[in-house]
């Protein structure tokens, strides 16, 4: 796929032309020509905005695949997503509004489905390019293959190791990544990417450090200078390999935001938007539409509503993600003006639309004029023929890989959407682990656990449109459960290490979820308080393996991927483990299971007992 920075014509720039072009007569006005109309005080200017697409050019199926139109036991729900949805809604919105600008708040890429995720997700960057996405925050799934890897996805090359992937070559995202809160560690290498032009040149004068990318970008609306700051959580290296991010730091959200704004400001930029990759929670059930009392934050938790609350005054509005939950929030700013914070979903089926005026006088927002409203993108509407027509490209490349048969299953198996219950697929994939590993010279493991946040589909049981037999896995559906390419680690842990393991599935730190279940190997059982406090919720005694409890004392080896042997998700435990081997690919394993004992049937999740 050949894309090119800077060579899309922007809408705003196209009709600024026009606007000039149409001004211009033969010879100029002539003197009988009646003066020109006084221009109007304030521009008006629509931003659409969406977040976590993470690749999902298809429409995602199974509870990926609806959102809740209205509370209920059970909810109302309809289908929506598909990036070929996702356009015609965005373009239908945009008529009208000759001033319309399309952003997004990070998890473009990265933990996505076979189709864009085979290809290293350039499939995903081209169908976000023939949206005409204009400028994006980098997320935490933009670092999963490192900093190198995200500098080649957004100024373009083919992969070092892979190589092209079709015809054209890749020529990188035409929309600008920004990575204000990510700066290069002192003394860090920089390889500046071949096709970057100038590269780092917006470090001179910026308040914001040497960031990997650039901090701010500022887009002309009639005349008006409208700011966009864009950045991914503090937290981001406990949620990504470390592997590819030691040579960076990634800093305070609200230190950051408000030191860019400042900048932006000298520069003369007055209407200021945060382009955020954190979020919070609105009640459960919400629908897509939920939008919390204004001038109020009771209805709204979690690590966005404090960073809200502490962004300078001079940010006029705040887009947001990672959460995958949709609100538009009235979280006023220090000084007590309204100001709006949004988040659309995931996976492409929802669309915020802003509508705000600009006032040409003092170049900056009229804060009162926001408003903010979320859109469901139904799949009621046509499929755009171009997205169609990517889709299809793709699909054709990756058929003879995607839908060969690695095995099969009894009926479907599920993971956890929200990541804090057991779940038959976390523990189904902790097995495979563990069978890949338990030879004496493959790691000698006993036990297997597995992130929750690893795990991103459910096994279904239906024939896919390839025709296979209901229950078939294709290797497609198997990459989409587990995209990340992790390696497996076997270690040696103490009893006592493997209690505090445990014990870390729970967290009090506001830039974590407070319960993170892990999937547990077969053999291993434990019994946890739902009403003990974080540190105290597994009873030691309760922990068994083989049906013997384990001795604190005693010596075990334990097999998790390359992402939780780093720490990540807060199970820092892990990085005291001793005598590492390494094993193969989190992926190979689980195929080689699901070949191995075809038909499969999903293990009950009653490894971990909950008790009052």
């Amino acid at each position: 796929m050949r894309t090119s920075r800077g060579t899309r014509l922007r809408r705003l720039g196209a009709a600024a032309l026009a606007a000039g072009v149409a001004g211009l007569g033969m010879g100029g006005a002539s003197a009988g020509a009646a003066p020109a109309e006084k221009a109007p005080q304030t521009v008006d200017l629509q931003i659409l905005s969406f977040n976590d697409y993470h690749g999902h050019l298809s429409p995602p199926s199974g509870n990926d695949g609806l959102v809740t139109t209205a509370a209920g036991t059970p909810p109302t729900t309809v289908p929506a997503g598909g990036v070929e949805y996702l356009t015609t809604h965005l373009k239908a919105l945009r008529e009208g509004h000759p001033n319309t600008l399309t952003v997004a708040a990070g998890d473009l890429i990265g933990g996505s489905p076979f189709l864009s995720g085979l290809f290293k997700d350039e499939p995903s960057i081209e169908t976000l390019d023939t949206l005409g996405l204009d400028v994006s925050g980098v997320g935490n799934h933009e670092f999963d293959e490192g900093v190198p890897e995200l500098l080649r996805i957004q100024y373009g090359g083919c992969h070092p190791i892979e190589g092209c992937f079709d015809q054209d070559g890749y020529g990188g995202a035409a929309f600008d990544y920004l990575a204000a809160n990510v700066t290069y560690k002192k003394g860090a290498a920089i390889t500046p990417p071949p096709s970057a032009f100038r590269y780092g040149n917006w470090w001179k004068g910026s308040s914001t450090g040497r960031t990997v990318l650039p901090p701010t970008a500022v887009k002309r609306v009639a005349g008006v200078k409208v700011g966009f700051i864009g950045m991914t959580l503090e937290s981001t290296p406990t949620l990504v390999a470390q592997a590819g991010i030691r040579t960076v730091d990634f800093r305070d959200e609200v230190v950051t935001a408000n030191a860019a704004a400042k900048d932006l400001r000298r520069q003369g930029v007055k209407a200021i938007v945060v382009l955020l990759h954190e979020g919070g929670l609105p009640p459960v059930g919400a629908p897509f539409n939920y939008a919390c009392n204004a001038g109020s934050v009771a209805d709204l938790s979690g690590p966005i509503v404090q960073i809200a609350e502490d962004l300078a005054p001079s940010i006029d509005l705040v887009v947001t993600g990672h959460t995958h939950q949709p609100y538009t929030c009235n979280i006023p700013d220090p000084a007590g003006k309204a100001r709006w914070v949004t988040s659309a979903a995931s996976y492409g089926r929802v669309i915020t639309e802003t509508e705000l005026k600009l006032d040409r006088r003092t170049k900056d927002v009229v804060r009162p004029s926001v408003t903010s409203i979320n859109h469901a993108v139904t799949r009621d509407v046509a499929a755009d023929p171009a997205q169609t027509a990517t889709i299809a490209k793709w699909n054709a490349l990756s058929a003879p890989i995607a839908n060969r048969i690695v095995g099969s299953v009894t009926a479907p198996i599920t993971r956890s959407t929200t990541r804090d219950a057991e779940s038959s697929l976390a523990d189904l994939i902790a097995d495979a682990q563990l069978a890949a590993t338990d030879g004496a010279g493959d790691g000698a493991a006993v036990m297997a656990f597995m992130n929750p946040g690893g795990v991103r589909a459910d096994l279904g049981f239906d024939p896919s449109p390839a025709g296979e037999a209901p229950g078939a896995v294709t290797f497609g559906e198997a990459f989409t459960v587990q995209p990340f390419g992790n390696l497996l680690v076997s270690m040696t842990l103490t009893g006592a290490q493997i209690d505090t393991l445990l014990e870390q599935q729970w967290s009090t730190s506001p830039s974590r979820a407070p319960f993170l279940h892990l999937g547990i190997s077969n053999g291993v059982t434990f019994e946890w308080s739902r009403s003990a406090p974080v540190g105290q919720k597994v009873d030691p005694a309760s922990i068994k393996l083989g049906g013997t409890t384990i001795d604190p004392a005693g010596t075990y080896r334990v097999t998790v991927n390359s992402f939780l042997a780093d720490g990540g998700d807060g199970f820092t435990v892990l990085t005291e483990g001793t005598d590492r081997v390494g094993g193969g690919g989190d992926l190979d394993a689980f195929i080689a299971y699901l070949t191995a004992n075809a038909p499969v049937t999903g293990p009950v999740p009653n490894r971990a007992t909950p008790i009052p």
